[in-house]
């Protein structure tokens, strides 16, 4: 099944940003953008709170955060699961599907080399959640 996209705003944008100025990123929800300004300027729309919640929703689980946290911060920007594995006591099925999910939300970039799968965060998508999520400047 093809994934539509989501759009979320560069950081420091203060108001819904041209279609020129949006990220692109891969997302489940159908046909929509969810180009927002911070929280604390005004409320969302029910149609860009449905395509936020998933990214959320994606990061609200402890493991994936965490998972998150270690692919961002990893040497190089980018891990597999083998570098991540000796950090959780997970087998190594579960932090794949963790990553898949992560990747599925469209918070990670996987690309195959080999047997293995190494995952960079997006982190574009990442700064457009901080704005959404924090206040405006003073």
């Amino acid at each position: 099944m093809p994934k539509s996209d989501l759009f979320l705003s560069p950081p420091g944008a203060a108001v819904c940003c041209n279609p020129g100025s949006q990220v692109r990123l891969p997302s489940g929800v159908a046909d929509a953008a969810a180009c927002c300004a911070p929280l604390s300027q005004g409320p969302l729309s029910t149609e860009q709170a449905e395509q936020v919640a998933p990214l959320l929703k994606a990061l609200a689980d402890p493991v994936r955060l965490r998972l998150m946290s270690l692919v961002a911060s990893h040497p190089g920007g980018e891990a597999c699961v083998c570098d991540l594995a000796g950090e959780f006591d997970l087998s190594q099925p579960t932090i794949s599907h963790h990553l898949k999910v992560l990747h599925d939300s469209g918070l990670l970039e996987r690309e195959k080399r080999g047997v293995w799968v190494y995952y960079r965060a997006r982190t574009e998508a990442l700064a457009s959640l901080g704005t959404l999520i924090g206040s405006p400047p003073a």
